[in-house]
């Protein structure tokens, strides 16, 4: 009885050590030039910060086994109060930690500005992404089609996200392709991805915006430019139509919704949504209003 409790002391432990470790798999398994700059900098500051936390951890056991009480070369100085030396490397580690970390942070933030293009000869596929409740929007107004919790674009060329919300603020983030970016009302951020292999990646909502939060992802679906196309081609033949009153529709509060396309939108919209030409959601309920009724599928 005791061994099995022993063993399942164990296994809660390693669960509870490997589990927060569990949603760090995208970020870690980058699909992209700007998610692998990402994890080259979370490397480098790793590196950077063992350099110090070792060797303190190894002169903590030296210095414990040196001053045990059986050891009678230890000399002990009662009266000991200052010594310059150990004032010197105890701030200068430190201080150049600081700095070093400074320094990858400032040449990373420069480099990896989500506002500059990425180096590439193919023109990058331009997305207008309108956060909602609880939904993300996704407008190609070159293509003049739109779709929603789904995003398909091209693998191996850039894409250029003009983001905005709304409704409340939140944040965009594709963790296998890299920077995460806020979504907020009445403004405009950008971001530039892209996705080295075809294949599907999850997106999500990385700020909690309400009720519907924890239903609010979508998946980024990077295929080859003949499978863009026919995609393209097939979201032209179905779904409704995305003018001010589809908008209106969509606008409203739901929970869970299921992928689905516009076959035509209102190429005007994304910059009314900037402008609030539109009205804005209404945001989450502080609970005086009725609950929200979550919904599957539009």
């Amino acid at each position: 009885m005791e061994q099995g409790r022993r063993r399942t002391l164990r296994i809660a432990t390693a669960a509870s050590v490997l589990l927060p470790l569990a949603g760090c798999g995208g970020v870690l398994d980058p699909k992209g030039p700007i998610g692998s700059a990402n994890l080259q900098i979370l490397y480098g500051s790793l590196a950077i910060m063992l350099a110090i936390v070792v060797p303190t951890l190894i002169g903590a056991v030296v210095i414990a086994w040196w001053f045990r009480a059986s050891n009678p070369k230890a000399r002990y100085l009662p009266n000991f109060v200052f010594s310059g030396q150990i004032e010197m490397i105890v701030w200068s580690i430190p201080i150049m930690v600081i700095i070093l970390l400074g320094g990858v942070i400032w040449i990373g933030a420069h480099q990896l500005d989500p506002y500059q293009p990425l180096a590439s000869s193919a023109k990058p596929t331009e997305v207008q992404v309108v956060s909602l409740d609880w939904k993300w929007l996704f407008i190609y107004p070159e293509q003049g089609i739109a779709s929603v919790n789904e995003a398909v674009v091209p693998a191996g060329k850039p894409v250029h996200f003009s983001l905005t919300s709304a409704s409340v603020m939140n944040a965009f983030f594709v963790p296998q392709l890299g920077s995460m970016i806020y979504t907020m009302n009445g403004m405009q951020t950008q971001l530039y991805l892209q996705a080295d292999k075809p294949g599907d990646y999850d997106g999500r909502s990385t700020m909690f915006s309400g009720d519907g939060f924890a239903g609010m992802n979508f998946t980024l679906r990077a295929v080859s430019d003949s499978d863009f196309a026919n995609w393209v081609n097939s979201t032209k033949q179905n779904g409704p139509s995305l003018d001010r009153a589809g908008y209106e529709t969509l606008e409203r509060q739901s929970e869970n919704v299921r992928p689905f396309t516009y076959r035509e939108i209102d190429p005007a919209l994304f910059h009314a949504i900037i402008m609030q030409l539109v009205p804005p959601g209404p945001g989450p309920s502080d609970g005086s209003a009725p609950a929200v009724r979550s919904t599957s599928e539009k």
